[in-house]
Protein backbone atom coordinates (compact mmCIF):
# COMPACT_ATOMS: atom_id res chain seq x y z
CA UNK A 1 0.00 0.00 0.00
CA UNK A 2 3.23 2.32 0.44
CA UNK A 3 4.85 3.92 -1.60
CA UNK A 4 4.15 4.89 -5.33
CA UNK A 5 6.87 3.38 -7.63
CA UNK A 6 8.27 5.07 -10.82
CA UNK A 7 5.10 5.67 -13.04
CA UNK A 8 3.70 7.43 -10.22
CA UNK A 9 6.52 9.45 -9.30
CA UNK A 10 6.74 10.60 -12.99
CA UNK A 11 2.88 11.29 -13.08
CA UNK A 12 3.59 13.49 -9.64
CA UNK A 13 6.03 15.35 -11.09
CA UNK A 14 4.08 15.97 -13.82
CA UNK A 15 1.12 17.28 -12.00
CA UNK A 16 3.19 19.60 -10.06
CA UNK A 17 4.49 21.37 -12.75
CA UNK A 18 2.05 23.64 -13.20
CA UNK A 19 1.90 24.15 -9.69
CA UNK A 20 5.58 25.02 -9.47
CA UNK A 21 5.20 27.39 -11.72
CA UNK A 22 3.07 29.49 -9.34
CA UNK A 23 4.18 31.79 -6.62
CA UNK A 24 6.29 34.56 -5.78
CA UNK A 25 9.11 35.24 -8.68
CA UNK A 26 12.00 34.29 -6.18
CA UNK A 27 11.18 30.64 -5.96
CA UNK A 28 8.07 28.23 -6.88
CA UNK A 29 5.62 27.97 -4.49
CA UNK A 30 5.57 25.11 -2.11
CA UNK A 31 2.34 22.53 -2.44
CA UNK A 32 1.68 21.89 1.50
CA UNK A 33 -0.87 22.47 4.12
CA UNK A 34 -1.17 25.55 5.15
CA UNK A 35 -1.53 26.93 9.02
CA UNK A 36 -4.45 28.92 8.47
CA UNK A 37 -6.47 28.16 11.49
CA UNK A 38 -6.67 30.67 14.40
CA UNK A 39 -8.06 30.36 17.57
CA UNK A 40 -11.88 31.89 16.62
CA UNK A 41 -11.88 29.51 13.86
CA UNK A 42 -10.25 26.38 15.88
CA UNK A 43 -13.56 26.54 18.34
CA UNK A 44 -15.20 27.35 15.50
CA UNK A 45 -14.16 23.48 14.20
CA UNK A 46 -14.83 22.17 17.80
CA UNK A 47 -18.26 23.61 18.05
CA UNK A 48 -19.31 23.30 14.92
CA UNK A 49 -18.76 19.44 14.62
CA UNK A 50 -19.89 18.78 17.89
CA UNK A 51 -23.34 20.82 17.49
CA UNK A 52 -24.51 19.30 14.15
CA UNK A 53 -27.08 16.76 14.49
CA UNK A 54 -26.50 14.95 17.99
CA UNK A 55 -28.80 17.45 19.53
CA UNK A 56 -31.46 17.26 17.59
CA UNK A 57 -31.49 13.30 17.95
CA UNK A 58 -30.07 11.76 20.76
CA UNK A 59 -32.61 13.69 23.57
CA UNK A 60 -35.19 10.65 22.39
CA UNK A 61 -33.27 7.92 22.54
CA UNK A 62 -31.79 9.24 25.79
CA UNK A 63 -34.66 10.21 27.47
CA UNK A 64 -36.57 6.71 26.22
CA UNK A 65 -33.33 4.02 27.86
CA UNK A 66 -33.26 6.30 31.20
CA UNK A 67 -37.15 6.76 31.64
CA UNK A 68 -37.17 9.78 33.55
CA UNK A 69 -36.53 13.51 32.39
CA UNK A 70 -34.89 14.36 35.66
CA UNK A 71 -32.23 11.48 34.90
CA UNK A 72 -32.19 12.56 31.57
CA UNK A 73 -31.01 15.35 32.24
CA UNK A 74 -27.74 14.43 34.73
CA UNK A 75 -27.21 12.24 31.80
CA UNK A 76 -26.46 15.33 29.81
CA UNK A 77 -24.40 17.29 32.54
CA UNK A 78 -22.33 13.66 33.11
CA UNK A 79 -21.99 13.17 28.85
CA UNK A 80 -20.37 16.89 29.04
CA UNK A 81 -17.92 16.39 32.19
CA UNK A 82 -16.68 13.27 30.64
CA UNK A 83 -15.74 14.68 27.41
CA UNK A 84 -14.21 17.56 29.12
CA UNK A 85 -11.96 14.98 31.00
CA UNK A 86 -11.11 13.19 27.71
CA UNK A 87 -10.61 16.61 25.78
CA UNK A 88 -8.14 17.53 28.90
CA UNK A 89 -5.96 14.02 28.25
CA UNK A 90 -6.16 14.82 24.22
CA UNK A 91 -5.05 18.27 25.15
CA UNK A 92 -2.10 17.26 26.52
CA UNK A 93 -1.42 14.45 24.29
CA UNK A 94 -1.98 17.18 21.03
CA UNK A 95 0.73 19.56 22.31
CA UNK A 96 3.08 16.61 23.36
CA UNK A 97 2.64 14.96 20.10
CA UNK A 98 1.68 17.72 17.42
CA UNK A 99 0.95 15.69 14.62
CA UNK A 100 -2.56 16.05 12.58
CA UNK A 101 -4.45 12.47 12.54
CA UNK A 102 -5.57 12.77 16.42
CA UNK A 103 -6.23 9.69 18.01
CA UNK A 104 -4.53 7.48 14.96
CA UNK A 105 -1.47 9.20 15.35
CA UNK A 106 -0.73 9.02 19.03
CA UNK A 107 -1.57 5.53 19.23
CA UNK A 108 0.86 4.72 16.22
CA UNK A 109 3.14 6.86 18.04
CA UNK A 110 2.71 5.02 21.28
CA UNK A 111 1.85 1.76 20.57
CA UNK A 112 2.72 0.87 16.76
CA UNK A 113 1.93 0.38 13.57
CA UNK A 114 -0.78 -2.40 13.57
CA UNK A 115 -2.86 -0.81 17.11
CA UNK A 116 -2.70 2.87 15.21
CA UNK A 117 -3.45 0.75 11.81
CA UNK A 118 -6.68 -1.00 13.48
CA UNK A 119 -7.75 2.77 14.95
CA UNK A 120 -7.34 3.50 11.11
CA UNK A 121 -9.53 0.86 10.04
CA UNK A 122 -12.28 1.50 12.27
CA UNK A 123 -12.49 5.16 11.68
CA UNK A 124 -12.46 4.87 7.98
CA UNK A 125 -14.85 1.79 7.91
CA UNK A 126 -17.31 2.82 10.91
CA UNK A 127 -16.83 5.69 13.15
CA UNK A 128 -16.69 8.51 10.06
CA UNK A 129 -18.69 7.31 7.43
CA UNK A 130 -21.30 6.34 10.12
CA UNK A 131 -21.61 9.67 11.89
CA UNK A 132 -21.76 11.45 8.62
CA UNK A 133 -24.44 9.14 7.51
CA UNK A 134 -26.93 9.82 10.87
CA UNK A 135 -25.95 13.72 10.17
CA UNK A 136 -27.20 13.40 6.38
CA UNK A 137 -30.15 11.17 7.55
CA UNK A 138 -31.11 13.94 10.46
CA UNK A 139 -30.97 16.42 7.91
CA UNK A 140 -33.49 14.71 5.13
CA UNK A 141 -35.96 13.78 7.83
CA UNK A 142 -36.32 17.56 9.11
CA UNK A 143 -36.03 18.91 5.46
CA UNK A 144 -38.80 16.26 5.37
CA UNK A 145 -40.73 15.96 8.41
CA UNK A 146 -43.00 19.20 7.79
CA UNK A 147 -44.24 17.65 4.15
CA UNK A 148 -45.13 14.83 5.76
CA UNK A 149 -46.44 15.87 9.38
CA UNK A 150 -48.05 13.18 10.58
CA UNK A 151 -46.20 10.38 9.42
CA UNK A 152 -42.20 8.63 8.97
CA UNK A 153 -40.77 10.13 5.80
CA UNK A 154 -40.63 7.54 3.44
CA UNK A 155 -37.13 5.48 3.21
CA UNK A 156 -36.32 6.35 -0.62
CA UNK A 157 -36.92 10.05 0.00
CA UNK A 158 -34.50 10.46 3.08
CA UNK A 159 -31.78 8.79 1.44
CA UNK A 160 -32.13 10.60 -1.79
CA UNK A 161 -32.54 13.87 -0.11
CA UNK A 162 -29.30 12.48 2.45
CA UNK A 163 -27.18 12.02 -0.55
CA UNK A 164 -27.79 15.46 -1.99
CA UNK A 165 -26.40 17.15 0.99
CA UNK A 166 -23.07 15.85 2.08
CA UNK A 167 -45.15 25.71 28.16
CA UNK A 168 -45.14 22.93 29.87
CA UNK A 169 -42.92 23.72 32.93
CA UNK A 170 -44.75 20.97 35.47
CA UNK A 171 -42.47 18.31 33.83
CA UNK A 172 -39.33 20.23 35.28
CA UNK A 173 -40.10 20.27 38.94
CA UNK A 174 -38.68 17.80 40.92
CA UNK A 175 -41.99 15.33 41.87
CA UNK A 176 -42.31 14.84 37.66
CA UNK A 177 -38.61 14.93 36.91
CA UNK A 178 -38.21 11.38 38.87
CA UNK A 179 -41.55 10.25 37.91
CA UNK A 180 -39.72 7.28 36.17
CA UNK A 181 -42.57 5.25 33.84
CA UNK A 182 -39.93 2.64 33.54
CA UNK A 183 -37.32 1.19 35.83
CA UNK A 184 -33.90 1.96 33.82
CA UNK A 185 -31.08 -1.10 34.52
CA UNK A 186 -27.47 -0.23 34.24
CA UNK A 187 -27.64 -1.82 30.74
CA UNK A 188 -30.35 0.98 30.15
CA UNK A 189 -27.95 3.83 31.52
CA UNK A 190 -25.34 2.66 29.58
CA UNK A 191 -27.32 3.19 26.23
CA UNK A 192 -28.20 6.32 27.38
CA UNK A 193 -24.77 7.33 27.32
CA UNK A 194 -23.61 6.10 24.88
CA UNK A 195 -27.00 7.92 22.98
CA UNK A 196 -26.43 11.51 24.74
CA UNK A 197 -22.02 10.70 23.87
CA UNK A 198 -23.11 10.76 20.43
CA UNK A 199 -24.44 14.15 20.25
CA UNK A 200 -20.79 15.07 22.00
CA UNK A 201 -19.06 13.26 19.43
CA UNK A 202 -16.76 15.87 17.98
CA UNK A 203 -14.46 17.43 21.03
CA UNK A 204 -11.86 15.61 19.99
CA UNK A 205 -11.98 16.76 15.97
CA UNK A 206 -9.61 19.55 16.49
CA UNK A 207 -6.51 16.94 16.92
CA UNK A 208 -7.06 16.03 13.42
CA UNK A 209 -5.67 19.26 11.83
CA UNK A 210 -3.37 19.90 14.35
CA UNK A 211 -0.80 20.88 11.69
CA UNK A 212 -2.85 23.23 10.01
CA UNK A 213 -3.60 24.92 13.44
CA UNK A 214 -2.01 28.46 13.82
CA UNK A 215 0.67 28.27 17.09
CA UNK A 216 -0.87 24.73 18.04
CA UNK A 217 1.06 24.52 21.58
CA UNK A 218 -1.44 27.57 22.69
CA UNK A 219 -4.52 27.71 20.65
CA UNK A 220 -5.42 23.92 20.82
CA UNK A 221 -6.06 23.77 24.71
CA UNK A 222 -7.17 26.91 24.65
CA UNK A 223 -10.12 26.46 22.03
CA UNK A 224 -10.95 22.84 23.60
CA UNK A 225 -11.37 24.94 27.10
CA UNK A 226 -13.52 27.47 25.49
CA UNK A 227 -15.75 24.70 23.41
CA UNK A 228 -16.70 21.90 25.45
CA UNK A 229 -18.02 23.85 28.80
CA UNK A 230 -20.12 26.14 25.93
CA UNK A 231 -21.52 23.28 24.49
CA UNK A 232 -22.52 20.97 27.29
CA UNK A 233 -24.19 24.53 28.53
CA UNK A 234 -26.00 24.87 25.52
CA UNK A 235 -27.03 21.37 25.39
CA UNK A 236 -28.42 21.01 29.05
CA UNK A 237 -30.49 24.14 28.39
CA UNK A 238 -31.74 22.63 24.67
CA UNK A 239 -33.45 19.91 26.52
CA UNK A 240 -34.65 21.55 29.67
CA UNK A 241 -36.58 23.68 26.68
CA UNK A 242 -37.56 20.76 24.86
CA UNK A 243 -39.06 19.55 28.05
CA UNK A 244 -41.03 22.75 28.99
CA UNK A 245 -42.95 22.70 25.44
CA UNK A 246 -43.38 18.88 25.28
CA UNK A 247 -44.54 16.20 27.85
CA UNK A 248 -41.74 13.04 27.59
CA UNK A 249 -44.40 11.01 25.74
CA UNK A 250 -44.75 13.50 23.14
CA UNK A 251 -40.95 13.70 22.78
CA UNK A 252 -41.08 10.42 23.05
CA UNK A 253 -43.48 9.68 19.81
CA UNK A 254 -42.26 13.11 17.64
CA UNK A 255 -39.91 11.66 14.54
CA UNK A 256 -38.39 15.02 14.57
CA UNK A 257 -38.27 16.40 18.28
CA UNK A 258 -37.05 20.13 17.16
CA UNK A 259 -40.25 20.15 14.73
CA UNK A 260 -42.25 19.54 17.20
CA UNK A 261 -40.76 22.02 20.18
CA UNK A 262 -41.01 24.82 16.62
CA UNK A 263 -44.94 23.91 16.24
CA UNK A 264 -45.62 23.70 20.36
CA UNK A 265 -43.78 27.17 20.34
CA UNK A 266 -43.92 29.06 17.00
CA UNK A 267 -47.33 28.25 15.60
CA UNK A 268 -46.73 29.98 11.52
CA UNK A 269 -43.16 30.33 11.92
CA UNK A 270 -42.31 26.57 13.07
CA UNK A 271 -41.16 26.17 9.67
CA UNK A 272 -38.19 27.78 10.98
CA UNK A 273 -36.77 25.15 12.76
CA UNK A 274 -36.45 22.56 10.27
CA UNK A 275 -34.20 25.35 8.27
CA UNK A 276 -32.54 26.02 11.10
CA UNK A 277 -31.99 21.84 12.10
CA UNK A 278 -31.15 21.39 7.95
CA UNK A 279 -28.70 24.31 8.34
CA UNK A 280 -27.31 23.19 11.05
CA UNK A 281 -26.68 19.65 10.29
CA UNK A 282 -25.43 20.77 7.03
CA UNK A 283 -22.22 22.63 8.34
CA UNK A 284 -21.86 19.44 10.54
CA UNK A 285 -21.17 17.13 7.16
CA UNK A 286 -18.92 20.05 6.10
CA UNK A 287 -17.13 19.86 9.66
CA UNK A 288 -16.81 15.67 9.61
CA UNK A 289 -15.89 15.94 6.10
CA UNK A 290 -12.92 18.38 6.49
CA UNK A 291 -11.54 16.33 9.61
CA UNK A 292 -12.31 12.89 8.46
CA UNK A 293 -10.04 13.73 5.71
CA UNK A 294 -7.43 14.58 6.86
CA UNK A 295 -7.46 11.31 9.08
CA UNK A 296 -7.26 9.52 5.87
CA UNK A 297 -4.45 12.11 4.40
CA UNK A 298 -2.16 11.26 7.76
CA UNK A 299 -2.73 7.39 7.50
CA UNK A 300 -1.84 7.46 3.53
CA UNK A 301 1.33 9.62 4.89
CA UNK A 302 2.55 6.99 7.41
CA UNK A 303 1.82 4.26 4.88
CA UNK A 304 -0.97 2.38 6.41
CA UNK A 305 -3.31 3.46 3.69
CA UNK A 306 -2.76 3.78 -0.58
CA UNK A 307 -0.34 6.38 -1.07
CA UNK A 308 -3.10 8.39 -2.96
CA UNK A 309 -4.47 9.45 -0.09
CA UNK A 310 -1.47 11.03 1.09
CA UNK A 311 -1.70 13.78 -2.30
CA UNK A 312 -2.86 17.17 -2.03
CA UNK A 313 -4.45 19.42 -4.94
CA UNK A 314 -1.81 21.61 -6.59
CA UNK A 315 -3.85 24.65 -6.37
CA UNK A 316 -6.56 23.85 -3.40
CA UNK A 317 -4.15 22.05 -1.06
CA UNK A 318 -6.48 20.32 0.29
CA UNK A 319 -6.45 16.01 0.08
CA UNK A 320 -9.51 15.49 -2.72
CA UNK A 321 -8.93 11.88 -2.86
CA UNK A 322 -9.19 11.42 0.88
CA UNK A 323 -12.67 12.91 0.79
CA UNK A 324 -13.77 10.69 -1.95
CA UNK A 325 -12.85 8.06 -0.08
CA UNK A 326 -15.02 9.45 3.26
CA UNK A 327 -18.08 10.76 1.02
CA UNK A 328 -18.28 6.92 -0.87
CA UNK A 329 -17.93 5.12 2.81
CA UNK A 330 -20.87 7.59 3.85
CA UNK A 331 -23.42 6.96 1.08
CA UNK A 332 -22.97 2.91 1.54
CA UNK A 333 -23.01 3.40 5.26
CA UNK A 334 -26.22 5.42 4.89
CA UNK A 335 -28.31 2.34 2.98
CA UNK A 336 -27.45 0.09 5.97
CA UNK A 337 -29.84 0.54 9.37
CA UNK A 338 -31.72 2.80 11.38
CA UNK A 339 -30.89 5.98 13.01
CA UNK A 340 -30.78 4.69 16.30
CA UNK A 341 -29.19 1.51 15.73
CA UNK A 342 -26.01 3.55 13.76
CA UNK A 343 -25.77 6.09 16.85
CA UNK A 344 -25.39 2.83 19.48
CA UNK A 345 -23.18 0.94 17.06
CA UNK A 346 -20.48 4.72 15.80
CA UNK A 347 -20.86 5.55 19.61
CA UNK A 348 -19.35 2.12 21.37
CA UNK A 349 -16.50 2.22 18.61
CA UNK A 350 -16.10 6.33 19.57
CA UNK A 351 -15.09 4.99 22.89
CA UNK A 352 -13.07 2.38 22.43
CA UNK A 353 -11.00 4.50 20.54
CA UNK A 354 -11.17 6.78 23.16
CA UNK A 355 -9.99 5.08 26.01
CA UNK A 356 -7.09 3.08 24.06
CA UNK A 357 -5.48 6.19 23.14
CA UNK A 358 -5.96 7.85 26.68
CA UNK A 359 -4.70 4.61 27.91
CA UNK A 360 -1.69 5.52 25.56
CA UNK A 361 -1.27 9.15 27.48
CA UNK A 362 -0.41 6.69 30.69
CA UNK A 363 2.12 4.45 28.73
CA UNK A 364 3.62 7.44 27.23
CA UNK A 365 3.89 8.96 30.29
CA UNK A 366 6.00 5.49 31.66
CA UNK A 367 7.68 5.53 28.71
CA UNK A 368 9.38 8.95 27.73
CA UNK A 369 8.63 10.55 31.40
CA UNK A 370 10.99 13.23 30.04
CA UNK A 371 9.29 14.48 27.02
CA UNK A 372 8.59 18.07 27.16
CA UNK A 373 4.93 18.46 27.79
CA UNK A 374 3.68 21.95 27.21
CA UNK A 375 0.49 20.31 29.28
CA UNK A 376 0.53 17.94 32.10
CA UNK A 377 -2.48 16.99 33.49
CA UNK A 378 -3.44 15.10 36.84
CA UNK A 379 -3.06 11.74 36.59
CA UNK A 380 -6.38 11.05 38.29
CA UNK A 381 -7.89 12.57 35.36
CA UNK A 382 -7.23 9.73 32.79
CA UNK A 383 -7.71 7.71 35.33
CA UNK A 384 -11.60 8.59 36.38
CA UNK A 385 -11.97 8.94 32.32
CA UNK A 386 -11.30 5.32 32.08
CA UNK A 387 -13.16 3.78 35.29
CA UNK A 388 -15.80 5.48 33.31
CA UNK A 389 -15.34 3.98 30.27
CA UNK A 390 -14.83 0.28 31.43
CA UNK A 391 -18.35 0.61 32.73
CA UNK A 392 -19.84 2.27 29.71
CA UNK A 393 -18.19 -0.30 27.57
CA UNK A 394 -18.73 -4.02 29.21
CA UNK A 395 -22.73 -2.94 30.42
CA UNK A 396 -22.75 -1.58 26.46
CA UNK A 397 -22.06 -4.87 25.36
CA UNK A 398 -24.09 -6.59 27.73
CA UNK A 399 -26.70 -4.55 26.35
CA UNK A 400 -26.29 -4.41 22.63
CA UNK A 401 -24.16 -7.45 22.17
CA UNK A 402 -24.87 -7.81 18.62
CA UNK A 403 -24.24 -4.50 17.64
CA UNK A 404 -21.43 -3.91 19.50
CA UNK A 405 -19.66 -7.59 18.49
CA UNK A 406 -20.18 -6.83 14.34
CA UNK A 407 -18.28 -3.43 15.54
CA UNK A 408 -15.64 -5.29 17.05
CA UNK A 409 -15.41 -7.89 14.57
CA UNK A 410 -14.90 -5.58 11.74
CA UNK A 411 -12.03 -3.83 13.66
CA UNK A 412 -10.68 -7.22 14.17
CA UNK A 413 -10.84 -7.89 9.95
CA UNK A 414 -8.01 -4.76 9.51
CA UNK A 415 -5.42 -7.41 11.18
CA UNK A 416 -4.78 -9.78 7.65
CA UNK A 417 -5.23 -6.23 5.92
CA UNK A 418 -2.61 -5.14 7.54
CA UNK A 419 0.14 -7.77 7.79
CA UNK A 420 -1.16 -7.97 3.76
CA UNK A 421 -0.92 -4.44 2.75
CA UNK A 422 1.61 -3.00 5.46
CA UNK A 423 3.75 -5.20 7.26
CA UNK A 424 4.26 -7.57 3.50
CA UNK A 425 6.93 -4.98 1.88
CA UNK A 426 7.75 -7.78 -0.78
CA UNK A 427 4.70 -7.58 -2.95
CA UNK A 428 5.19 -9.43 -6.53
CA UNK A 429 5.72 -7.16 -9.33
CA UNK A 430 2.06 -7.14 -10.81
CA UNK A 431 0.86 -6.20 -7.90
CA UNK A 432 2.67 -3.39 -7.47
CA UNK A 433 2.08 -2.08 -11.05
CA UNK A 434 -1.17 -2.48 -10.58
CA UNK A 435 -0.65 0.06 -7.51
CA UNK A 436 1.27 2.73 -9.42
CA UNK A 437 -1.28 2.39 -12.48
CA UNK A 438 -4.54 3.32 -10.24
CA UNK A 439 -2.16 6.09 -8.38
CA UNK A 440 -1.09 7.55 -12.01
CA UNK A 441 -4.77 7.70 -12.84
CA UNK A 442 -6.13 8.81 -9.72
CA UNK A 443 -3.41 11.77 -9.59
CA UNK A 444 -4.14 12.88 -13.41
CA UNK A 445 -8.14 12.40 -12.17
CA UNK A 446 -7.81 14.67 -9.12
CA UNK A 447 -5.02 17.03 -9.56
CA UNK A 448 -3.04 16.18 -7.15
CA UNK A 449 0.64 15.71 -6.01
CA UNK A 450 2.96 14.93 -2.44
CA UNK A 451 3.18 17.89 -0.55
CA UNK A 452 5.73 19.64 -0.31
CA UNK A 453 7.50 18.74 3.48
CA UNK A 454 5.56 18.99 6.34
CA UNK A 455 4.32 22.37 8.27
CA UNK A 456 5.05 20.73 11.64
CA UNK A 457 8.51 20.12 11.50
CA UNK A 458 9.87 23.38 9.82
CA UNK A 459 7.01 25.55 11.26
CA UNK A 460 7.45 24.52 14.70
CA UNK A 461 8.83 27.57 17.15
CA UNK A 462 12.85 26.87 17.54
CA UNK A 463 12.67 27.35 21.18
CA UNK A 464 10.40 24.20 21.30
CA UNK A 465 12.60 22.45 18.93
CA UNK A 466 15.06 22.75 20.90
CA UNK A 467 13.56 21.40 23.97
CA UNK A 468 12.40 18.12 22.31
CA UNK A 469 15.41 17.10 20.52
CA UNK A 470 17.30 17.43 24.24
CA UNK A 471 13.96 15.76 25.81
CA UNK A 472 14.59 13.04 23.23
CA UNK A 473 18.51 12.89 23.44
CA UNK A 474 18.17 12.23 27.21
CA UNK A 475 15.56 9.38 26.55
CA UNK A 476 18.06 7.40 24.63
CA UNK A 477 20.78 8.39 26.73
Amino acid sequence: MRGVGGGAGRAARVAMAGGEQRGAPGGPERVALKKEIGLVSACAIIIGNIIGSGIFISPKGVLEHTGSVGLALIIWVLGGGVSALGSLCYAELGVTIPKSGGDYSYVTEIFGGLAGFLLLWSAVLIMYPTSLAVIALTFSNYVLQPVFPNCIPPYNASRILSMVCLRNYEELTPSNAFNFWMTPSVGHLALAFLQGSFAFSGWNFLNYVTEELVDPRRNLPRAIFISIPLVTFVYTFTNIAYFTAMSPQELLSSNAVAVTFGEKLLGYFSWVMPVSVALSTFGGINGYLFTSSRLCFSGAREGHLPSLLAMIHVKHCTPIPALLVCCLATLIIMLVGDTYTLINYVSFINYLCYGVTIIGLIVLRWKKPKIFRPIKVNLLIPITYLAFWAFLLIFSLYSEPVVCGIGLIIILTGVPVFFLGVYWRNKPKCVNRLIESVTCWGQKLCFVVYPQGGVAEEEEAPSARSRRQATETAETK
